[in-house]
């Protein structure tokens, strides 16, 4: 039951994201407007946020699998933040905080924030941000706005999807 209100808890804080122009969208919305280069380069920065607080977390509370599995995604965070610093110099994107990083919000629990409990919402926090991640990505490359990051969105895609799939499989075995 805990785990069914974190996974609610964690959808409702996620979802809504302002833009500057005072326009809300959902994530995996359809009829959301399409998100620019500086939409985009906000959003894969705030999954970047996002996977950091997963480090930490897994660094308090998690087992030996979760804190690999964390460096790795900390890891692949700070490469994309690397690139995607390059594109956003390029095109003089001014960013703007579109969200702050919900892991930790979402997997601090009561007493049984460790152990299996932890494990999987460790797991289901990583597929709701991986989900919305993809859908901003998706959204951007149909009228993308900028050709460099239209390729490093196409590149990033399969790997998001991959670990999506690996996170989702993970939680299911939980």
């Amino acid at each position: 039951m805990r785990m069914i209100v974190a996974t609610v808890l964690l959808f409702t804080s996620t979802a809504a994201l302002a833009d500057n122009s005072g326009e809300r969208t959902w994530a995996g919305h359809e009829s959301a407007r399409t998100p620019t280069a500086t939409d985009v380069i906000s959003g894969l920065y705030a999954f970047g946020r996002f996977q950091q607080g997963l480090l930490e977390s897994a660094d308090l509370r998690g087992n030996h699998e979760v804190k690999t599995l964390a460096i790795s995604r900390a890891e692949d965070a700070a490469r994309r933040d690397k690139a995607l610093k390059q594109i956003q110099q390029a095109i003089g994107a001014e960013l703007n905080a579109r969200k702050t990083s919900t892991a930790g919000a979402a997997l601090a629990g009561p007493d049984d924030s460790e152990g299996p409990a932890y494990v999987r919402r460790f797991y289901a926090a990583q597929v709701a941000e991986y989900e919305e991640t993809i859908a901003l990505l998706e959204r951007y490359l149909r009228a993308p706005d900028n050709e460099a990051l239209r390729a490093f969105a196409r590149e990033q895609l399969p790997i998001l999807r991959s670990q999506l799939k690996d996170a989702a499989r993970t939680m299911a075995d939980k």
